[in-house]
């Protein structure tokens, strides 16, 4: 038999020695899931023995955080606008920048967007499109993804969160699969480029899905593509807004500008002071 306090201590150690960048949270947040309970019992019951089944099956979680698998992907799921998103392999893990990404279109639609249709472009997880649906219980959110497995969790997250009836989704090539028009086009595209994705770390470029992260020489293939196409899907007046890179500022506003028929073109920054959003207006 084997106590909490002792299987922290342990796995801490082997985590730490894995290089880990948060071994003690990584090994509590492990164990909390593992046994479906709270921050409190774990602290309250530090002599609480596992048996050997549990003590076996958790030591499978460990090894997997040894070998570099994230600890999103371990549990099944991750945080996000404060709440509970399933994830997969299928899909790249939630960013908590992303969140500013969500900010910024809810300061442009107030709620409860009565009338809007607003597209989220590989949605992934579904998480901007699912808080986009919460937040704006009047608009109709739809999502799209490249892949049919991103799509079956993201359909599966706003089922969990209620929203499903509100939104559509489609397999598809960016703008490819819906017609209409839009008052809100959105997406957090790939955009690091093909040269970058090897000094990525490992945790990411081993486990999460490379087609979500690279986007060509310049990291912009895919903005390129939505700012282009997205200028014939926006209604008169609509507004697209993207997640970029760091040091993408300058190329993605010339983007913008080249294509001509947007305006009123602006950034926000992230909270590491990372230039993170940029949003555009269509004029005509």
């Amino acid at each position: 038999m084997t106590d909490i306090r002792t299987i922290l201590q342990r796995t801490t150690r082997s985590l730490t020695e894995a290089g880990s960048p948060s071994p003690r949270l990584d090994a509590e947040v492990l164990l909390m899931r593992f046994l479906e309970i709270d921050r409190l019992q774990l602290c309250l019951q530090p002599e609480r023995e596992l048996s050997e089944g549990d003590a076996v099956g958790f030591a499978g979680w460990v090894e997997r955080r040894i070998m570099g698998e994230p600890v999103a992907y371990i549990l099944g799921e991750k945080e996000f606008w404060s709440l509970r998103f399933e994830v997969s392999r299928e899909v790249l893990i939630p960013r908590p920048e992303t969140e500013c990404l969500v900010e910024e279109i809810l300061r442009f639609c107030r709620p409860p967007g009565e009338g809007l249709r607003v597209i989220d472009i590989g949605t992934g997880s579904g998480v901007i499109a699912v808080v986009l649906s919460r937040e704006l219980p009047a608009a109709r959110v739809v999502a799209t993804d490249l892949s049919a497995g991103a799509i079956a969790v993201a359909r599966g997250n706003a089922l969990a969160h209620g929203v499903a009836e509100r939104m559509d989704f489609f397999p598809g090539d960016l703008l490819a699969a819906v017609s209409g028009d839009f008052d809100i086009i959105c997406s957090n595209p790939p955009y690091i480029p093909e040269d970058e994705y090897a000094i990525l770390p490992a945790g990411i470029r081993d486990f999460e899905p490379r087609g979500a992260l690279i986007a060509g020489p310049d990291g912009l293939d895919f903005h390129r593509r939505i700012i282009r196409e997205g200028l014939n899907r926006l209604k008169a007046g609509g507004r697209i807004f993207l997640e970029i890179g760091e040091g993408q500022r300058n190329p993605v506003e010339a983007l913008f500008r080249d294509e001509g028929g947007y305006d009123d073109i602006s950034f926000r920054k992230d909270y590491g002071g990372i230039d993170r959003v940029v949003s555009a207006q269509k004029y005509n």
